[in-house]
Parts: structure tokens; sequence; C-alpha cells
């Protein structure tokens, strides 16, 4: 296919300092490899953070990586790109690949004119880094977010002008009275110093409480020192029945094992017992 605005493309890629030098015998046929290295490098002169895969060995590996960059450029610079051109990595691509060249170039030349002024050997290195725009890019949808909102609410507030220009016009007009303001002033003055008072009683209260919590909790450690007290000295005191009751425990374990021995021998008895009635049964019969 006939490769459009190709000599506008490689002059856009010159200037904004791509390394290798595009001919037009390079998309001849469809070479994506060239094509992925060169979307690769615009999405960083973007964003030189960006995470985009550069792998693209597999069929899945290209689509993917089409399918990232046309999202990175539709979210980050609002640029279309045809996914299916950039595919067939031929001459059709190249026509997507202007519309991001072009959006940086137009750029660069905005840059207060100094890109003019600089020798053409040094043309080739310059940076661009549009990185920086994105703060600002946000903070103008913020704006333009808040402005909207304020016009929505200044519009409300229009559509009640018209009862409240008769209200207004209506006080305007009225003679102002000194004793009636004096009055309206000093029921002003009397309800603030009511409040007043009341915040300062609402202190004095919390005073009060405070002292007695302080009270209480003094009274609660006292209580519980006394009460560990009480428990180290019931922890050293031995009980008087103590001795008699390590006496009686001793006699039962030497009863108990007297029980131990008289069973065993009980047992062996009655085993005998039935050996012995066995043989006589056996004999009878």
């Amino acid at each position: 296919p006939a490769l459009p605005h190709f000599s506008d493309f490689t002059e856009m890629m010159r200037a904004l300092g791509y390394p290798r030098l595009i001919s037009m015998e390079n998309f001849h046929t469809p070479n994506f490899m060239l094509v992925s290295e060169v979307l690769l490098w615009l999405v960083k002169r973007y964003e030189p953070q960006s995470d985009i895969p550069a792998d693209v060995e597999t069929e899945q590996d290209r689509v993917f990586f089409i399918k990232a960059v046309a999202q990175f450029m539709a979210t980050k610079a609002h640029i279309k790109l045809n996914t299916k051109k950039l595919y067939q990595a031929d001459g059709y691509a190249v026509k997507e690949l202007l519309k991001v060249t072009s959006v940086l170039y137009g750029a660069m030349n905005t840059q207060g004119g100094e890109r003019a002024d600089l020798p053409e050997e040094d043309s080739t290195k310059f940076k661009f880094d549009l990185g920086s725009k994105i703060a600002d890019l946000k903070a103008a949808r913020q704006l333009a977010s808040e402005i909207t909102s304020k016009g929505a609410v200044l519009y409300d507030l229009l559509g009640k002008e018209v009862e409240l220009r008769e209200a207004r016009t209506e006080s305007i007009a009225r003679p102002l009275e000194i004793n009636e303001a004096e009055k309206v002033m000093k029921v002003a003055i009397n309800s603030v110093l009511e409040e007043v008072q009341k915040t300062k009683d609402m202190l004095n209260n919390v005073a009060l409480d405070e002292a007695s919590l302080e009270a209480k909790i003094e009274k609660r450690k006292l209580e519980l020192e006394r009460s560990q007290k009480r428990l180290q000295t019931l922890q050293s005191v031995r009980p008087a029945f103590m001795d008699e009751y390590e006496k009686i425990e001793e006699q039962l374990q030497k009863q108990y094992s007297t029980y131990l021995e008289k069973f065993r021998n009980l047992t062996y008895m009655e085993q005998l017992l039935d050996d012995h009635r066995r043989t006589e049964q056996e004999m009878f019969e």
C-alpha cells in the first residue's frame, strides 16, 4: 500500500529524537518488530514510567501489546488508534503512528520557540516529556468539574432571584428605624451571652466531673493496693490444719496401697476357685 505522508512521519521521528533512521523500504512488507519498537518508544515519550510489556514473540503477545498501547493512548493522550491497522504493521500502520507523532511534534514546537534556535546536531537530542503535563491535565479536569457544579448551584440561585428581588426591594424601601434595630441587636447580644454562659456552665460541670472521677480513681487504687497486700499475706500464711491434712493424706496413700494389694489377692483367689469348680465339674461329668 502507499505510505501516507511518509516523509512527514520520518521527519517528525527524526525531530523527536528517535535513535534509528526509518526509510520507506521498512514498510513495504509487514514489519511488526519495527512498529512495536516505535510504539513503545512513543509511549515512553508520553510517560517514561509506563509498564507496557515489550514481549511480542507470539501472536497472543502481539495482540495484547497493541491493545495495551491503544488503551494507553486513548486514556492518557485522548488519541484513538485503529488496532487492526497497527497489527498489519505496513503502510497503513504509518497513518496510525502519525496520529501520535503529530501530537508530540506539535507539542514540541510550542515550547517557547526554543527548539528553533538549537543547532541542527543538537535537535536530535531534544527530549520531550509529557509526563509533567499529566498533573496539569488532572487539575484542569478537576477545575472543569468544579465549574460545572458551581454553575448548577448558580443557576438554581438565579432561579430564585425573581422571588428574592421583591423581598429585597421591599426591605430596602422600608425606612430604617433606629429603635427597632437597637432592639434587634440587644436581643441578638442577649442570645449570644446566654450561649456563652451555657458554655461556661458546661465547662464548669466538666471540671467537677473530672475532679470526681479522679477521686474515684484514687479510691479504687487504694482498694486495689489493700487487696494486693491482703492476698500476699494469705499466700505467705500456712493454714493451721495443713499438718493434719498432710498426715491424713499420707495415711490415705498407705490405705490405698493396701486396698490394691487385697483387691489383687481377692481376684486371684476368685480365679483359683473358678478353676477348682470347673475341674470338679469336669470330673463329675
